[in-house]
């Protein structure tokens, strides 16, 4: 028999909600093997003092960015999924933009044996909808599929045209194979580098208007009805393409969406003085797109919330704002950013954690994650009430530049486990 603990005193997540009564829970050999009155008077090797706290299933980030393989200085498996695990998050999807470009079931292979042997949460591929991620010849769907991708994606890159994206659409649907994809025009974006609006232009800085968007929205919209495909389309900012993806719905359409945490958090005001950490792709937009945004996760048309992390050394961000390099890291604050909007009454409890759990596991095609007997380990033990402060120090990820830094952020993690092993826990 595997090492016993057990956690008392937790709230554990039942119906969107942390149960009021507390109890405790007993883990073993993986699994949780028992809650409640069973587990309470059971014998356990480690037990730890849950009071106040809750337990959540493990957290899962559709939009990551591992930086592995690919120059190290921009993170490493290992580097960026303990910082996941601070975050509360036990599964993340890795996009294909590594180097080289996630193509080739070789790829695949490599970003697993990496995750398998120096990753501390689960790891779960996007492969290349295209060959290098260039938009034009198909990558080999099947064979990426068959390596252990979850999923096809285009990784923010753009596509040739409509021609290439309907096959790529065609060719998946036949395979049952699910599409990640971010929408933009790649046209209409240009060089932009900021949200088209009079504080880009009062900056002199190159903006992506929200129809860049919303013009790609549309049409993979119609193409995805047209070819029956999966379709998720990821990291949307902006409130026309909100609209868009609730009336596909309501058609019956098989389509998903999330969002990055910054995009419910801020505005285009963040850029002012030019900070590069928040030059993102797409851009941060307007007030009116953050509400409609924050709307779209409280009704369920936005599916799930993602991190978006992609970590940048300071010598990307430190030049002319247009000249920057596009990301930043945001494993280690999403959760704590969505307490605050919880906390602000700008977004409830429920659709947070919704957004942040059943939501992407849904996407996933994976069953609901759950606290039961039987089920394995994968959990999260948070300090609703605690607090932290972001700074360099703080942060796990190679990457420093997040958002909210120098600023304190409700919600501590004070454990997380993965198939019942402690991958991080905060110290005493």
């Amino acid at each position: 028999m595997g090492k016993r603990l057990r956690i008392d005193q937790i709230h554990p997540l039942q119906d969107g909600q942390p149960a009021k009564q507390a109890t405790s829970v007993l883990i073993a050999n993986g699994q949780i093997v028992a809650m409640g009155a069973q587990a309470i008077n059971a014998t356990a090797d480690q037990v730890i003092d849950g009071a106040g706290q809750w337990l959540l299933p493990g957290l899962i980030d559709l939009n990551c960015h591992l930086g592995e393989p690919g120059p190290d200085r921009r993170g490493t498996i290992a580097t960026e999924t303990l910082a996941a695990a601070k975050g509360g998050f036990t599964q993340v999807c890795a996009v294909p933009e590594t180097s080289p470009v996630n193509d080739s079931g070789a790829v695949t292979h490599l970003i697993l044996d990496l995750a398998a042997q120096q990753g501390q949460v689960r790891v779960l591929p996007v492969g290349a909808l295209t060959r290098g991620l260039a938009g034009e010849m198909l990558s080999d769907m099947v064979g990426l599929m068959g390596a252990g991708c979850i999923a096809l994606g285009n990784g923010g890159r753009a596509l040739r045209d409509a021609r290439v994206l309907r096959r790529c659409m065609a060719y998946a649907h036949t395979f049952g194979f699910t599409l990640f994809i971010q929408p933009e025009n790649a046209v209409l974006a240009a060089d932009g580098c900021a949200h088209d609006g009079a504080l880009a232009a009062r900056m002199g800085l190159p903006g992506i208007p929200a129809v860049a968007e919303t013009t790609a929205v549309s049409e993979m919209l119609l193409l995805a009805e047209e070819t029956g495909v999966r379709l998720h389309l990821g990291q949307l900012s902006c409130a026309r393409s909100v609209q868009l993806v609730r009336a596909a719905k309501a058609r019956g359409l098989a389509v998903t969406a999330d969002v990055a945490m910054h995009h419910l958090v801020y505005t285009d005001q963040v850029i002012t003085g030019f900070d590069g950490r928040f030059h993102v792709r797409p851009p941060i937009r307007e007030e009116s797109d953050r509400k409609a945004l924050l709307a779209g996760v409280e009704e369920g048309t936005i599916d799930a919330i993602c991190s978006q992390h992609r970590p940048q050394d300071q010598a990307a961000k430190q030049a002319p704002f247009a000249a920057t390099e596009a990301g930043l890291s945001g494993l280690e604050t999403t959760l704590s950013l969505g307490l605050r909007l919880v906390a602000q009454g700008q977004l409830s409890q429920g659709a947070l954690l919704r957004a942040l759990i059943p939501g992407p596991a849904a996407v996933l095609g994976q069953p609901l994650p759950q606290l039961a007997v039987g089920l394995p380990a994968d959990a999260v033990l948070l300090r609703p009430d605690g607090q932290w402060t972001v700074s360099p120090q703080t942060l796990l990820s190679t990457g420093k530049q997040a958002p909210a830094m120098g600023e304190t952020l409700p919600g501590v993690v004070s454990l997380t486990m993965v198939a019942g092993q402690i991958v991080y826990q905060q110290a005493d």
